[in-house]
């Protein structure tokens, strides 16, 4: 494959210090921390296969390239993935920032977290961007299932 990229996750000391959660709580969350990390490993290589996988069918979305609309379905995000992150052969470096999971009950979570992205303009200068993202995952047959996200900042796809 032609492009690479990595994501990684920064926690910040207070955070995680300040509540004594029992280890299965801490294992249920780390699932959802390591699966956000697994959608957005597909974002970044532009794997719209892998993306699908990851989503419900139905994935509704705030997010800047919706331009304020609420959109619904995985059309509006295919031509991101067929038109741009799958043409793209820079290097992309993903980090989430003091990621915050809340468990909804045994099949569903919600994460919020600050998602910075390094990544090569055209000129071969590095580049970063940043956006406040929170996902919405139900757990469907063992298997855990984006079915709603709103992000804010920067759109997924570097402008140059």
């Amino acid at each position: 494959r032609k492009s690479s990229s990595s994501v990684q996750m920064m926690e910040s000391t207070e955070s995680s210090n300040t509540t004594i959660e029992d280890e299965d709580v801490k294992a249920r969350k780390q699932e959802i921390i390591k699966v956000t990390e697994q959608l957005i490993e597909a974002i970044n290589n532009g794997d719209f296969e892998a993306y699908t996988k990851i989503c419900d069918p139905g994935l509704t979305a705030f997010e800047p390239e919706a331009l304020g609309n609420l959109v619904e379905g995985m059309d509006f995000h295919r031509l991101y993935f067929e038109n741009a992150l799958s043409k793209s052969n820079k290097p992309i470096h993903t980090i989430i920032l003091n990621p915050h999971v809340h468990l909804v009950g045994d099949d569903a979570a919600c994460i919020a977290y600050i998602r910075l992205t390094q990544y090569m303009d055209g000129s071969g200068m590095p580049k970063t961007m940043q956006s406040e993202e929170t996902r919405v995952w139900h757990r469907r047959d063992g298997k855990w299932q984006n079915v709603h996200f709103h992000r804010s900042g920067s759109p997924t796809v570097p402008l140059n």
